[in-house]
């Protein structure tokens, strides 16, 4: 489930460089409800991409910006409630990792979802209902609940 964090160069702190992919990344474990899942946490990698700022615009207009997309097969955060619970969580969690100057509108959140088959890890393609199974799997040999 691969988070891409495309910022302009000084727009997050030098800890929100360091902290943003890790504290998304557990965003999204916990709205999914899989804190603690041993197959699920590994899939979720993240990359952060800092682009000088002349090279990123909003509305045909040089602007600083944190952009997020996220991508998921179809089965992850399958509701618009998930999904606005993780828009809300990593918009709060890009705004406290931001420079001072910026507010709420400068972060951008896109999630994408792969078709049935379309997301794989480790080049094994999975379907919704494979991952189901890899994951309650996992959840029952540690004890955790899905």
């Amino acid at each position: 489930m691969p988070i891409a964090v495309i910022a302009s160069a000084g727009a997050l702190t030098r800890v929100g460089e360091r902290e943003i992919v890790p504290q998304l990344s557990d965003a999204l474990i916990d709205v999914s409800g899989l804190t603690g899942n041993t197959f699920f946490t590994p899939m979720v990698a993240g990359v952060l991409h800092l682009l000088d700022p002349q090279h990123v615009y909003a509305g045909g207009t040089r602007r600083s910006l944190v952009l997020i997309a996220l991508k998921l097969p179809d089965i992850g955060l399958a509701s618009v409630e998930a999904r606005a619970a993780f828009i809300e969580r990593a918009t709060d969690i890009a705004y406290k990792l931001m420079t001072p100057g910026h507010d709420r509108d400068d972060i951008r959140i896109n999630i994408v979802n792969a078709p049935d088959g379309g997301w794989g890890m480790g080049g094994h393609a999975y379907t919704g209902e494979r991952l189901t199974e890899a994951i309650t799997r996992a959840a029952a040999a540690t004890g955790t609940q899905v």
